[in-house]
Protein backbone atom coordinates (compact mmCIF):
# COMPACT_ATOMS: atom_id res chain seq x y z
CA UNK A 1 0.00 0.00 0.00
CA UNK A 2 1.40 3.46 -0.80
CA UNK A 3 1.23 6.31 1.60
CA UNK A 4 -2.29 8.47 0.71
CA UNK A 5 -1.62 12.43 -0.20
CA UNK A 6 -1.62 14.48 2.33
CA UNK A 7 -0.06 12.30 4.75
CA UNK A 8 3.04 14.66 6.81
CA UNK A 9 5.77 13.17 8.20
CA UNK A 10 6.42 16.23 10.38
CA UNK A 11 3.38 15.88 12.09
CA UNK A 12 3.44 12.34 12.48
CA UNK A 13 4.82 11.70 15.51
CA UNK A 14 2.67 11.32 18.32
CA UNK A 15 3.84 14.74 20.46
CA UNK A 16 3.64 17.08 17.39
CA UNK A 17 0.35 14.70 16.42
CA UNK A 18 -1.42 16.03 19.93
CA UNK A 19 0.21 19.29 19.94
CA UNK A 20 -1.39 20.15 16.25
CA UNK A 21 -4.63 18.40 16.89
CA UNK A 22 -5.11 20.33 19.96
CA UNK A 23 -4.28 23.89 18.25
CA UNK A 24 -6.96 22.78 15.71
CA UNK A 25 -9.98 23.26 17.98
CA UNK A 26 -8.96 26.80 18.79
CA UNK A 27 -7.57 30.19 17.67
CA UNK A 28 -5.04 30.62 20.28
CA UNK A 29 -3.75 28.72 23.27
CA UNK A 30 -1.35 29.62 26.28
CA UNK A 31 2.02 27.61 25.91
CA UNK A 32 0.72 26.53 29.69
CA UNK A 33 -2.54 25.20 28.67
CA UNK A 34 -0.56 22.92 25.70
CA UNK A 35 1.76 21.86 28.06
CA UNK A 36 -0.77 20.56 30.90
CA UNK A 37 -2.80 19.32 28.91
CA UNK A 38 -0.37 16.87 26.74
CA UNK A 39 1.10 16.49 29.90
CA UNK A 40 4.56 17.56 28.77
CA UNK A 41 7.87 19.27 29.97
CA UNK A 42 8.74 23.27 29.04
CA UNK A 43 11.45 22.20 27.33
CA UNK A 44 9.50 19.26 25.25
CA UNK A 45 6.78 21.50 24.05
CA UNK A 46 9.82 23.99 23.09
CA UNK A 47 10.89 21.64 20.89
CA UNK A 48 8.27 20.68 19.48
CA UNK A 49 6.57 23.88 19.09
CA UNK A 50 10.21 24.98 17.53
CA UNK A 51 9.86 22.67 14.78
CA UNK A 52 6.83 23.05 13.69
CA UNK A 53 6.87 26.95 13.80
CA UNK A 54 10.39 26.61 11.10
CA UNK A 55 8.07 24.28 9.04
CA UNK A 56 5.33 27.32 9.27
CA UNK A 57 2.98 25.45 10.59
CA UNK A 58 2.65 27.76 14.10
CA UNK A 59 3.01 31.01 14.76
CA UNK A 60 4.26 31.63 18.37
CA UNK A 61 3.40 35.24 20.12
CA UNK A 62 5.14 36.20 23.32
CA UNK A 63 3.75 39.04 25.56
CA UNK A 64 5.49 40.68 28.42
CA UNK A 65 8.94 39.94 30.27
CA UNK A 66 10.31 38.41 32.64
CA UNK A 67 8.03 36.45 34.75
CA UNK A 68 4.53 37.15 33.60
CA UNK A 69 6.14 36.65 30.17
CA UNK A 70 3.26 34.98 28.48
CA UNK A 71 3.21 32.34 25.02
CA UNK A 72 0.68 31.74 23.06
CA UNK A 73 0.36 29.43 19.97
CA UNK A 74 -1.70 28.75 16.88
CA UNK A 75 -1.74 27.27 13.68
CA UNK A 76 -0.95 29.07 10.94
CA UNK A 77 -3.57 28.13 7.53
CA UNK A 78 -0.68 26.24 6.49
CA UNK A 79 -0.80 24.09 9.58
CA UNK A 80 -3.98 23.69 9.67
CA UNK A 81 -4.16 22.42 5.94
CA UNK A 82 -1.39 20.19 6.51
CA UNK A 83 -3.10 18.92 10.24
CA UNK A 84 -6.48 18.50 8.04
CA UNK A 85 -4.48 17.08 4.92
CA UNK A 86 -2.84 14.32 7.50
CA UNK A 87 -6.00 13.13 9.41
CA UNK A 88 -7.50 12.53 5.87
CA UNK A 89 -4.76 10.41 4.98
CA UNK A 90 -4.81 8.62 7.81
CA UNK A 91 -8.59 8.02 7.72
CA UNK A 92 -7.69 6.67 4.20
CA UNK A 93 -4.79 4.35 5.52
CA UNK A 94 -7.56 3.05 8.11
CA UNK A 95 -10.46 2.71 5.68
CA UNK A 96 -8.15 1.12 3.05
CA UNK A 97 -6.96 -1.64 5.48
CA UNK A 98 -10.45 -2.93 5.75
CA UNK A 99 -11.59 -5.94 7.65
CA UNK A 100 -9.11 -9.14 6.74
CA UNK A 101 -10.87 -12.65 6.12
CA UNK A 102 -10.06 -15.22 7.79
CA UNK A 103 -8.54 -16.86 5.17
CA UNK A 104 -6.54 -13.78 4.64
CA UNK A 105 -5.06 -14.30 8.04
CA UNK A 106 -4.10 -17.62 10.02
CA UNK A 107 -3.47 -15.30 13.42
CA UNK A 108 -7.19 -14.23 13.12
CA UNK A 109 -8.51 -17.35 12.89
CA UNK A 110 -6.76 -18.48 15.75
CA UNK A 111 -8.32 -15.32 17.65
CA UNK A 112 -11.74 -16.35 16.78
CA UNK A 113 -11.47 -19.59 17.74
CA UNK A 114 -10.64 -18.57 21.27
CA UNK A 115 -6.77 -19.93 20.56
CA UNK A 116 -3.86 -18.20 22.20
CA UNK A 117 -2.13 -15.96 19.66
Amino acid sequence: MSIPAGFDELIHPTTRLSVVALLAATEWADFAFVRDSLSLSDSALSKQLHTLEEAGYLELHKEGGGRGRRTRVRLTDRGRTAFEGHVAALRAIVEGAGPTTQAQSPALQRHDSGAAL
